[in-house]
């Protein structure tokens, strides 16, 4: 059973970081693209980032700007999301989920931005 869970999320002032972990079980992780989702109140959910088995990455370069990087450690069946230079447009309930099947995603960690 696929199993994911998030966490590192909190609440954060303007232009501060935050790094966001989401650990897997329950399926061979070293074979599985990974992605970052968010969904603020109200709005739709975006995808962030995707970080491929092989580890190339790919960005919602809109949303992203170059301030966030995806990673993994796949001898700690881990993904990671470092969150730099935050907004408060930010907001949101960050989720990771397996790059294929969005089904398969965990329950979320909140990040807020507000000063």
């Amino acid at each position: 059973q696929v199993h994911l869970v998030e966490s590192g999320g909190g609440l954060v002032q303007p232009g501060e970081s935050l790094t966001l972990s989401c650990t897997a079980s329950g399926f061979p992780f070293i074979h599985y693209g990974m992605s970052w989702f968010r969904q603020a109140p109200g709005k739709q959910l975006e995808l962030v980032a995707t970080i491929r088995a092989d580890g190339t990455t790919s960005y919602n370069t809109k949303l992203v700007r170059g301030r966030f990087t995806i990673g993994r450690d796949n001898t700690k069946n881990l993904v990671t999301l470092q969150l730099n230079s935050l907004q408060p447009a930010d907001t949101a309930m960050y989720l990771c989920a397996q790059a294929s099947d969005l089904q398969q995603r965990g329950q979320g960690t909140q990040v807020t931005v507000s000063a």
